[in-house]
Order: C-alpha cells, then sequence, then structure tokens
C-alpha cells in the first residue's frame, strides 16, 4: 500500500525514519540469512558461490554499520 500522506499517524514513526529502521532491520537480517547460504555452498564444496555469498553477507553488514550511524546519530539529535 502506497499512500502520499502517512507520516507517522498510523505507526508514530515518520516514514522517512521507518524507512531507516526498516533498512536497518533488513540489512542485518539479510546478513544472517546469508551466513546460511554460506555454509550450504561450502557443505556442498562450491566456493564459488560461497564466495558470492560472503560479498553479499559484507555489504549488507557495511549497509546496516552505515544505517545504525545513521539512525544513533538522530536518536542522538543529531
Amino acid at each position: 500500500m502506497t499512500s502520499s500522506t502517512e507520516t507517522g499517524g498510523v505507526t508514530g514513526t515518520r516514514d522517512k525514519d521507518y524507512n531507516l529502521i526498516w533498512y536497518v532491520e533488513s540489512c542485518l537480517s539479510n546478513a544472517l540469512r546469508l551466513e546460511q547460504y554460506i555454509q550450504d555452498a561450502e557443505r556442498d564444496k562450491d566456493s564459488e558461490l560461497a564466495e558470492l555469498f560472503r560479498k553479499a553477507q559484507a555489504d549488507s553488514r557495511k549497509g546496516a554499520e552505515l544505517g545504525k550511524g545513521l539512525l544513533r546519530s538522530r536518536l542522538n539529535g543529531g
């Protein structure tokens, strides 16, 4: 559902802030899921696939860290 008027009336959190929180959670969740994918690839001795998943996991961790930093500064009033 897309709305041009929702700015936190339903959630109590402004859309842009909610989106940042969602982004951080999604990055963290993706990093966890990729850990299983890495293990699956390694179990089948597919190092190429495991390496792809490791790179994707690193990107997810980086995204989460960037998002957490921004979220932290905003929660501290910055």
